[in-house]
């Protein structure tokens, strides 16, 4: 499965300790204080967005310190998550989550309204130009990578939506990438980059922080959710075949398409495999409020079945003014 599987398991490692490491560091010194990262989740708790820009700079830190891995899949590594992180964490913090989906963004523009989330979708175009630009490939590759990188980090956002859902999406993605062949390479000396030691750099950020998103204590936002899916974008491009990236970016379309007219959620959840992962770690529903039950003709009083709230459609409320 991989020529280097120490490699790959030390980068997982390097990668997660420094998200871990990048987190309490952005909680004690939180930029412009902890209350601009605060937001209410769906149970009325208190949650922070400190999680996303802690994973994004684990992955950076782990592909600086990947030293088995060519220069240049370093730098597109370290260049998709800086830079996805960065449109992601400008909407995180800027926009009013009035716009979602390509279509109210586009939508939007079309009406002279210049969203945070379009602005987000342009920024996370030239990241994927960029980095696809880093790799050194031809210029079909650059073309389809440019795709490959932005599709990836826009679907792993989509997931988004519960905790730890995306962090499974991107681990279970992740360890698919590690396990697929690898691309034959222009430069038979060095040999294509290793799909296990790309892979272990999202695998690491995403699972070091796991358990605080579980636990419902902070969450990834755009920052950390475009982030992880970039850097896992580059790793596909830097080490699969034209074929299969073609394949890949034709399956990411097709989902995102769906995510317009289709909840995720809905199908998680009347599909029983898809619902016990997705429930699996998390906290226990919240105990719906106790309501009184209006008592029926015949002067005998009975009470009914709890009726638990749907959850929102989002994890947190929008964020303060």
């Amino acid at each position: 499965m991989t020529r280097r599987p120490a490699a790959a398991l030390l980068g997982a490692a390097v990668a997660a300790g420094a998200a871990r490491g990048a987190y309490q560091l952005l909680r004690r010194y939180p930029p412009g204080g902890a209350a601009r990262w605060a937001r209410t989740n769906h149970r009325g708790e208190a949650v922070t967005l400190l999680e996303g820009p802690a994973v994004a700079a684990g992955a950076v830190l782990a592909a600086a310190a990947g030293l088995a891995l060519p220069a240049r899949a370093r730098a597109g590594l370290a260049a998709a998550a800086i830079g996805a992180g960065a449109f992601g964490g400008y909407d995180d913090l800027a926009g009013s989550g009035g716009r979602r989906g390509f279509r109210g963004h586009l939508g939007a523009l079309a009406h002279g309204e210049l969203t945070t989330g379009a602005v987000k979708l342009a920024g996370i175009g030239a990241t994927g130009l960029a980095t696809s630009a880093l790799l050194g490939d031809g210029p079909a590759d650059l073309v389809l990578n440019t795709g490959l990188i932005a599709a990836s980090a826009n679907l792993i956002n989509l997931f988004d939506l519960r905790p730890g859902r995306a962090i499974k999406v991107a681990a279970a993605a992740s360890t698919l990438l590690a396990a697929a062949p690898a691309r034959s390479a222009p430069r038979p000396a060095a040999g294509p980059p290793s799909a296990a030691e790309l892979a272990a750099v999202p695998l690491g950020a995403a699972l070091g922080l796991l358990g605080e998103d579980l636990a419902e204590r902070a969450m990834l936002g755009d920052a950390g959710a475009n982030a992880l899916g970039a850097v896992l974008g580059t790793a596909a491009a830097a080490s699969l075949p034209r074929a299969a990236r073609i394949g890949l970016l034709a399956g990411i379309a097709g989902l995102t398409a769906a995510s317009e007219v289709v909840s995720f959620t809905r199908v998680i959840e009347r599909t029983p495999p898809l619902r016990w992962l997705d429930l699996l770690g998390r906290r226990p529903p919240a105990a719906p409020a106790a309501r009184p039950a209006a008592a029926p003709a015949g002067g005998t009083r009975a009470t009914g079945p709890a009726v638990t709230p749907a959850e929102p459609g989002t994890r947190t409320s929008a964020p303060p003014p």
